[in-house]
């Protein structure tokens, strides 16, 4: 068994050994999920975890790791004897793969004996191996939500309950939690967030010294595993030991009326939903006044749970950044701690002693390390503050973008005098008379911004859907059909290795019974079955899509309450692709070419950002745009060919950049269609007079040509009701004049 690096040895991750230590001595607190940037020893110190954890005593050959006090009870496999025997063994860490199946987690039905002796016996999955030890998951945020759910309830229920394949049992399944995440790579929802207890922020430490030390330590354990583990064998049998009397004393600590009312006022403070909060605060209050060896709870037990239970609750919104205030952290915790109701004179134990308990503490720190309790006791600025600064500087920029100027359509006369000159503003980059004018008269929001600038998006709203026609085969999500592991049953295939289809594997078994030695009529016995008769069920869901935004940011669409209203659009289509598990990418284009703004990724948070940094002004290169998003296309294809692209191009269709522009983004849009990319023209053209360029743009690449207004749940709904009027009956024409068309891309009747 290879060896793990020691988790005394890890240097610059106070917090996160703080947090996996605290779920050491005390379960209940709900799990941890660390945070933070690729190459910062997440998964390193989660598996030098179990390296320190007290042995367990278990009863022998039990499958379900049962404790010595669980003899006499019942299990799936039976009554366990009072007499069975014992043995001591280390905790066990176990890893949950990505692509782990329901039955591989929960357990399921054990094909082989169902089979070969014609009985219903249960496989244990990875719930029952964790039962009394670790459930790792890394990249937790790349788990199917229906996954992490099933995770979460086990946690917080601490028993597995499994109804499937005829198989009916339930089984104890106890364990701490550990999740970690990259966050470039997709955040989870907020709901999914609160279920963990902890959580923690971590990135590369910034010093050099320290960053050398890293390395040192690194490059001597790659050398000589078993001597650097030796070097360090002394303080991770201090830290052992220190688990062990912790667990012992966590039992017994206090939780006083001022200890309650002080956790309740700083949940309360932080306007944290729910009552989850409150209580894994407690718990985790009371995890480390043990760990630094208290009986009672101090206001730095409280500081430091708030600071690991609270900042992932405080995200309302899927672009909110986790975070938490630690000035109005300690305005709310106030300056002293409650006083002891012992302390009648100068020989009785008081606050005094707690302060010489922390020194002692403090001085058990292991070597190379330090302490991480006493760390995040003094500490004032962690990463909390860091992010919590970084989240009020976001709040602050929205909250001043809501200022810029009305949104509302009432805009739209403004913007139909500018629209007429906008080519204009594409040469010079200069606003134009009439934006001017409606600014004089008073109306901020229809003034052009100056070239270059960045103009602020308003609340998203609830956008129609949008889908991919056909049937794919991607990921499970819930945009478009697809064939995928979850939804309703449509058939059956060759057997996968789960989800049997009985009926088609009994259908596939009856042809051959005559050949296997069965006899006919009713007393021939049971169905004889072999490996190659199991059929596995085909079910047909929603599949997630890689969502593609071709943004023209060029002069012509300069006009503030214009770019405000095309910023607002794209964001409320992020909002709707996250909630539907797509992957988002970004392609921008103005002046003389287009960029990629942000390669195809699962984090809709960085498409926020780098649309919130996004300015206008301007030439518009439509062709280049359209050929950019082709090329990136072309890439992606080939690293994830499962998953469908949906092109979403917001312009007003004006091409003014080099030779036969317009003409060229006609060739450009005919090559993307030729390839059948299913896309989506969201036409920002807008006032009395239009050019219609917009909806030949979208003929061309054979997209759903859709008006800005109507990107919204209730502009569908007004566009629905205008066409099912008691009105005369006419052909269905496009805005340029023409029949329309199918579209690849079709948006349904249904809201995000």
């Amino acid at each position: 068994m290879p060896l793990h690096y020691p988790f005394s040895a890890v240097v610059g991750s106070d917090d996160m050994a703080l947090a996996l230590l605290l779920n050491a001595v005390s379960p209940s607190a709900g799990g941890v999920l660390i945070r933070g940037e690729k190459g910062t020893a997440k998964s390193t110190m989660v598996r030098a975890l179990a390296g320190i954890l007290p042995q367990i005593e278990v009863v022998a050959g039990d499958r379900f790791s049962s404790a010595p006090t669980d003899r006499g009870t019942e299990t799936p496999d039976g009554p366990i004897p009072h007499d069975a025997p014992t043995e001591h063994r280390p905790v066990r860490l176990v890893e949950l793969p990505i692509g782990a199946t329901e039955d591989r987690i929960a357990g399921s039905l054990h094909l082989e004996k169902a089979l070969s002796e014609g009985v219903t016996a249960f496989e244990p999955g990875l719930l029952a191996r964790a039962h009394r030890g670790l459930l790792y998951v890394d990249e937790v945020n790349l788990l199917h939500d229906h996954v992490v759910d099933q995770l979460l309830d086990a946690a917080a229920m601490g028993r597995v309950t499994v109804e499937r394949d005829g198989v009916s049992v339930e089984h104890a399944a106890r364990f701490v939690l550990i999740g970690t995440m990259n966050p470039e790579e997709g955040e989870l929802r907020p709901q999914l967030l609160d279920r963990f207890g902890l959580t923690v922020e971590v990135s590369a430490p910034r010093e050099a010294a320290l960053r050398a030390e890293v390395i040192r330590r690194r490059v001597a354990f790659d050398s000589d595993p078993e001597g650097f583990s030796a070097t360090f064998a002394a303080d991770e049998l201090t830290l052992r030991e220190r688990i062990a009397a912790a667990r012992e004393r966590v039992g017994g600590i206090e939780l006083t009326d001022w200890a309650l009312t002080t956790i309740a006022t700083v949940c309360a403070g932080f306007d944290v939903d729910g009552m989850r909060a409150d209580i894994v605060t407690a718990r985790t209050a009371a995890a480390h006044a043990a760990w630094e060896g208290r009986t009672r709870i101090t206001r730095a037990d409280i500081r430091v749970a708030a600071r690991m239970a609270l900042p992932h609750r405080r995200r309302r919104a899927p672009f909110d950044a986790p975070g938490l205030d630690e000035d109005l952290l300690d305005r709310l915790l106030g300056d002293d701690d409650e006083p002891d109701p012992r302390d009648d004179g100068p020989d009785t134990d008081g606050p005094g002693d707690d302060t010489k308990n922390d020194d002692d503490n403090a001085g058990d720190a292991t070597t190379g390390q330090q302490d991480p309790g006493a760390s995040a006791s003094a500490e004032d600025t962690g990463h909390a503050g860091h992010a919590e600064s970084d989240a009020g500087d976001t709040e602050g920029t929205e909250s001043g973008a809501a200022e810029d100027g009305p949104t509302s359509e009432s805009n739209g006369g403004a913007d139909s005098e500018t629209d007429a000159d906008a080519d204009a503003s594409d040469e010079t980059g200069a606003p134009q008379q009439g934006d001017r004018d409606a600014g004089e008269n008073g109306r901020p929001g229809a003034a052009a911004a100056e070239p270059g600038t960045v103009t602020a998006a308003s609340d998203p709203y609830r956008t129609r859907l949008l889908t991919v026609a056909g049937t794919g085969h991607g990921v499970s999500g819930r945009r478009s059909r697809a064939i995928t592991s979850t939804g309703r049953r449509t058939g059956s295939a060759g057997f996968t290795g789960s989800d049997v289809h009985l009926p088609a594997t009994i259908r596939a078994a009856a042809s051959h019974q005559a050949a296997r030695g069965r006899e006919s009529g009713a007393d021939g016995g049971r169905l004889l079955l072999s490996a190659r008769d199991l059929r596995s069920a085909v079910r047909e869901g929603r599949e997630a899509n890689l969502v593609l935004f071709c943004v023209d940011a060029s002069g012509s669409m300069a006009a503030r309450t214009r770019m405000e209203q095309v910023k607002t659009a794209i964001l409320s289509l992020l909002l709707d692709a996250y909630r539907r598990r797509d992957k988002v990418g970004l392609v921008t284009f103005r002046g003389s070419g287009a960029q990629v703004a942000l390669p195809p990724t699962s984090s809709v948070d960085v498409a926020a950002a780098r649309l919130a940094e996004l300015p206008a002004g301007g030439r518009t290169p439509l062709a280049e745009g359209l050929l950019t998003a082709a090329q990136l296309l072309r890439v992606e294809g080939v690293r994830d060919p499962q998953r469908r692209p949906l092109v979403v191009v917001v312009t007003d269709g004006r091409a003014t950049h080099g030779p036969d522009a317009l003409a060229r983004s006609r060739a450009a849009a005919a090559g993307l269609a030729s390839h059948g990319v299913a896309s989506v023209v969201v036409d920002c053209e807008s006032g009395r007079f239009r050019m219609g360029l917009a909806s030949e743009l979208a003929t061309h690449l054979g997209a759903e040509h859709i008006p800005l207004g109507e990107v919204t749940a209730e502009g569908l709904t007004r566009t629905v009701r205008t066409h099912t009027a008691p009105t005369h009956t006419a052909p269905a024409r496009t805005a340029a004049g023409g029949p329309a068309r199918p579209s690849p891309a079709h948006p349904e009747g249904e809201v995000a």
